[in-house]
């Protein structure tokens, strides 16, 4: 629906959406955006106002652009701008049924509501400097306008025609948010829209202000059989949930969305009835990644043991059950190579699941065998296979002369190959067509000849829409699609095809990280990306009132995490059983986190190319190990990762494994440079429930004498650790002092506030002093001598590595080395003549080399430590193995919801004039220190993860008729509001009336000023 943009530059920049649409129901409406004023940068706000003509001070407003814009996308901080989206163009594509028409968007613009710098400049310049100028949200104009992206102002685009037809009452602006790409831009202008009177919410939507989009393929064709009107369209509809190109996103995540998730539609109109059929495509839903350079052969990974994928798996299916009722999978990926590791996982959580959800089927096709040459006419051999469950779940046929449903879609199949575009096009492609078929054989509308026409334009927008999804995904157009098109494959076929996929080894190899974080930053998922609010003066009262009621919504919980590490010399495990290790402290640990250095010998070949299986042995030794634990509790290896001899494995108590979400691996070379792995650190981060939790093993660079080469390993790593999508583990002073974890992006990052970093590993720190000086210093127990010349020490106190931590105690005598068995230090030939090998603490059944006693094999907690005096965080430095106990915080977010609704609705209809209790500065407090538990070994930690708690400043004195602390100056109080009388024209207690606009709108900027 057209609208006019204009902007005002004085006083204070304003943006106005004037509507066209104007009949004797609607008014002449404008949408006036201005940025919100003296208002803290890391919180951006926006003051939004809906206003009829009366209202309206139009004076110093000028026309943007000379040409109407169709809506707003929504509102955007980047960088240090704040910017407004509009439809500057777009295109109609059809009627995917009477009345609900279609538009793609072709067109975007970004005005800005903080200055005009960009208003009268083109996208990209270069200025008097030479300097290349680009505009901040160049990269998202690109996108947006792209062609792949749709919008109606007639319905809800993001829902099948089944799903709108089964309300009464339809809403277009009740949207399926798997599908609303824009949700991070619009969602505080749809809550604004909510928050309107109801009559001005009709005009508004009348106005249609608000562009709802989504990403994917929308085509309409219209054959006339029998003289009469036809039509045919296909709607595809890519998921915004787990969003990104086609290496860097692959697999499930922990909230079950899957990479490439896609809805399509097909939707036939024919006379007085339409018929809707859906289907839906989604990567393989296990953990797997694909890592390094891809172009003949998949080199895939699965990063999750099957007992650890479960939960998720279930989750998405669940979503899947409740969506469309029964879901048969047909599973299309190869049954041989690496694709077949894949498609087993897929089979036995299929069949895991079936065990308890009945409603789930599944189909193996292997389409590169079965179609092998050309042999596209075996794709019959499928559609038997599965022609049961296509007949049982129907189609959804609604019409005739009641206009009332008549049919509706029981089930849907869920089609997936590895990148869920090419083989899986094709195979959704005849499914669509069979469905039709069998709907036109019934009513017998059409002749033979004219079927074949209908076929013909059905085939087009198949291969229309496995073009556009994949270059959406894969940068390039799909395989495969002149078959889609003419249902046979000639050699230019095969040409084309070859072509599309050495375009596709580019892309996806060296150009998606950027297409990746322009995808991010709509999604508002980049670094430091906050979403922009729009002033309301009753939520600020509700957000300080939920800070006090934190424990109405949450709930906490002790866990006890095993933290180990070894350096194995590149040892097998051994005949000795591991219990004396893994038990040692007794009870059921909720994690077990181990950290091994030199896993395989560090040789130049292990250094090119580790191998695995040592890995792989070990984590089968500790598997059996934890399947006999006394507490027969079961045990699942989480996740593991290696580099060169650095890993890492984590197992979870099967019971816990729910609660852990977001788990991500990530890796660091420090040898040679940063060339080599021989020397780095391997990471896993997860989220136990809404608590960060994040482990490092670490093995840094050896020599005695080498500590500034350990610091600089430590801070590459620090610096550096990046993890998938580029995230990287920091250490950060945040708010409240706390541990930051943040998720580096190129130039757009997502802070993730990792509050506690658990460091581990051989860090070969040494105590400098000579060997029998180490070993006399230790007999007599002299902890303070040996300290004071600890390598670590000195250089965390120079602030040279872990700077700002504090360190609890030491206890216990150096722990290295011991002669096999015993704990006597070593005794060995090697030390008899004095050589000293460096190498580090392992298993006392591994028979390793010598060097004086020293305290490097460490495990270091980073954790934030809430009201702690003279530190925030600590260092405990204990010695091989440590149990850890954290204090857990778990959030109940349908509670929360419930609360802040509740609080809102009692502040809103609150009467008089009287500011609302509980409004105050807000403040954050520490919570108590962790402390250790002296009744426990002295190596188990308590730490405590509660989340910071609001504390509340004094209240001011009470009003009287000579004094009023609303008036107070700012210079005899940090803390001061101003209050307007109330008006009889207003039902909101904090509106003040303006002599040039006079809004309805209960988000005025002026109506509450709160000094924090």
């Amino acid at each position: 629906m057209e609208s006019i943009l204009y902007i005002r530059d004085h006083p204070g920049r304003s943006v106005a959406l004037h509507s066209n649409h104007i009949t004797n129901s609607v008014r002449k409406q404008f949408l006036v955006f201005e940025k919100g004023r003296g208002l803290d940068s890391n919180r951006p706000q926006c003051n939004v106002k809906l206003l009829n003509g009366r209202e309206f001070n139009g004076r110093n407003y000028r026309k943007a652009i000379a040409k109407p814009v169709y809506g707003c996308l929504g509102l955007l901080q980047v960088e240090d701008d704040m910017f407004i989206e509009v439809v500057t163009d777009c295109e109609p594509v059809g009627y995917v049924s009477p009345g609900e028409s279609v538009h793609r968007i072709r067109d975007v613009e970004f005005y800005s509501l903080t200055n005009d710098f960009w208003d009268n400049k083109p996208k990209s310049y270069t200025d008097e400097n030479g300097v290349h100028v680009t505009h901040p949200c160049a990269s998202l104009k690109k996108l947006l306008s792209n062609g792949r992206f749709y919008f109606s102002s007639d319905f809800d685009l993001t829902r099948t025609l089944q799903a709108r037809r089964g309300e009464a009452h339809v809403d277009k602006y009740l949207f399926d948010e798997h599908f609303l790409w824009n949700k991070f831009m619009i969602n505080e202008l749809l809550g604004f829209r909510v928050k309107l009177e109801e009559k001005d919410k009709g005009e508004m939507d009348n106005c249609g202000f608000l562009v709802l989009a989504i990403q994917g393929y929308v085509g309409i064709l219209s054959p006339r059989t029998h003289d009469e009107h036809m039509s045919i369209a296909l709607i595809s509809k890519l998921s915004c949930k787990r969003a990104g190109t086609r290496f860097i996103t692959r697999g499930i995540d922990d909230d079950g969305n899957v990479a490439n998730f896609v809805e399509t539609e097909t939707i036939m109109h024919v006379d007085k009835w339409s018929l809707s059929y859906t289907q839906v495509r989604g990567s393989i839903p296990v953990f797997w990644e694909q890592q390094g350079l891809q172009f003949t052969t998949h080199k895939l990974q699965v990063t999750r043991s099957p007992a650890a994928t479960l939960p998720a798996f279930q989750r998405h299916f669940s979503e899947l059950c409740h969506r469309y009722g029964n879901v048969h999978c047909i599973n299309l990926v190869s049954q041989k190579g690496s694709e077949e590791t894949l498609s087993r996982e897929y089979n036995n959580q299929i069949a895991e699941l079936r065990q308890t959800e009945g409603r789930i089927s599944i189909s193996n096709f292997d389409f590169h065998a079965m179609c092998k040459n050309g042999s596209y006419e075996n794709i019959e051999i499928l559609i038997n296979m599965i022609r049961d469950d296509l007949e049982d779940m129907g189609y959804f046929l609604w019409g005739g002369e009641g206009r009332i449903p008549t049919l509706m879609q029981s089930g849907a199949f869920r089609t997936n190959c590895i990148d869920c575009l090419d083989r899986t096009n094709v195979i959704q492609c005849e499914v669509s067509k069979k469905i039709i078929h069998n709907y036109l054989a019934q009513i017998s509308y059409v002749n033979n000849y004219e079927l074949q026409f209908l076929f013909d334009q059905h085939s087009f927008l198949w291969a229309e829409n496995g073009d556009s999804l994949s270059k959406i995904y894969a940068g390039t157009g799909a395989l495969k699609t002149d078959y889609t098109r003419s249902g046979k494959l000639t050699f230019t076929s095969l040409v084309n095809d070859a072509t599309k996929s050495v375009n596709r080894f580019y892309i996806n190899n060296f150009a998606d990280k950027s297409k990746q974080e322009v995808i991010d930053l709509l999604l508002g998922k980049a670094k430091y990306q906050k979403p922009i609010i729009i002033h309301d003066p009753i939520r600020e009262l509700v957000i300080e009132q939920i800070q006090k009621r934190l424990h109405d919504f949450s709930t906490k919980s002790v866990i006890n995490v095993f933290v180990s590490t070894y350096n194995l010399n590149g040892k097998l495990p051994s005949r000795e059983p591991l219990d004396n290790w893994l038990f040692a402290f007794g009870g059921a640990p909720n994690l077990y986190v181990i950290g091994f250095q030199e896993i395989v010998e560090l040789k130049p070949q292990q250094i090119v190319s580790a191998d695995p299986e040592k890995l792989v042995e070990w984590e089968r030794a500790i598997s059996n190990t934890l399947g006999r634990h006394p507490s027969r509790h079961k045990y699942i290896l989480l996740r593991s990762s290696q580099l060169v001899g650095t890993a890492l494995i984590i197992y979870a108590r099967a019971d816990v494994v729910p609660a852990i979400r977001n788990i991500e691996g990530a890796t660091k070379k420090t040898g040679l440079g940063g060339m080599a792995g021989n020397k780095g650190a391997v990471a896993i981060k997860m989220d136990y429930y809404d608590t960060d939790l994040c482990f490092v093993t670490t093995h840094f660079f050896a020599g005695h004498s080498n500590f500034a080469e350990r610091n600089r390993d430590f801070n590459t790593i620090n610096s550096g650790l990046t993890f998938k999508k580029g995230r990287l583990a920091e250490l950060r002073y945040k708010e409240f002092m706390r541990l930051s974890c943040l998720r580096r992006l190129g130039s757009h990052t997502n802070t993730l506030f990792a509050r506690n970093v658990i460091w581990f590993g051989d860090l070969n720190y040494r105590i400098d002093l000579l060997n029998d000086e180490v070993r006399n210093l230790a007999a007599m127990g002299n902890l303070d001598a040996l300290l004071r010349s600890d390598q670590l020490n000195v250089q965390r106190k120079m602030g040279f590595v872990f700077d700002g931590c504090h360190e609890e105690d030491i206890t216990f005598l150096p722990t290295y080395k011991y002669d096999n068995g015993t704990q006597i230090y070593d005794t060995s030939k090697e030390y008899q003549r004095g050589q000293i090998v460096f190498c580090t603490v392992a298993p006392r059944f591994l028979k390793i080399v010598t060097r004086e006693p020293s305290y490097f094999s460490q495990i270091i907690g980073l954790v934030s430590i809430p009201n702690k005096q003279n530190a925030r965080f600590i260092l405990f430095h204990t010695n091989a193995d440590t149990l850890i106990t954290f204090k857990i915080v778990k959030y109940d977010e349908v509670a929360k919801e419930k609360i802040m609704q509740e609080l809102y609705s009692e502040m809103k209809y609150s009467s008089g004039s009287t500011p609302i209790a509980g409004l105050t500065a807000s403040k954050q407090i520490l919570t108590s220190p962790p402390a250790y538990n002296n009744n426990e070994r002295n190596d188990e930690l308590i730490i405590d993860c509660d989340e910071p708690t609001a504390m509340l400043n004094d209240l001011p004195p009470p009003s009287s008729d000579t004094y009023q602390w609303w008036n107070e100056s700012a210079s005899s109080s940090s803390h001061k509001s101003r209050l307007p009388p109330r008006t009889s024209e207003s039902t909101n207690p904090f509106y003040e009336s303006s002599p040039r606009e006079n809004s309805r709108n209960p988000f005025d900027d002026d109506t509450l000023l709160i000094d924090i």
